[in-house]
């Protein structure tokens, strides 16, 4: 079976499904969005400049995805908390002048 890498974050109950080599970041030059109706959800499938599929975005990634694969899933770097994120504003105020 071949290796997919998943990333899944949680915040926004959004999944990105890669089929590229995890060794290499390809780059969409193409997206396509499904119709949200006729897929019950937003489903965005990226495409290379050669025109291959290199990855799907899934929203509402819980409903539409199984459990095992999420619970899998890399997760994104914790985001900083909203009082860290006035402190590093304030830093970063106090070096800008």
């Amino acid at each position: 079976m071949a290796d997919v890498r998943v990333t899944y974050d949680s915040t926004v109950d959004a999944a990105c499904v890669y089929f590229t080599d995890p060794q290499v970041r390809a780059q969409a030059a193409h997206m396509y969005p499904c119709d949200p109706v006729e897929v019950g959800g937003m489903i965005n499938i990226d495409f290379d400049e050669r025109g291959r599929v290199i990855g799907i975005e899934v929203l509402a990634a819980s409903s539409k995805l199984p459990k095992y694969l999420l619970e899998s899933a890399e997760r994104p770097p914790s985001r900083p908390s909203r009082n860290t994120r006035r402190l590093l504003d304030a830093l970063h105020d106090l070096w800008v002048v």
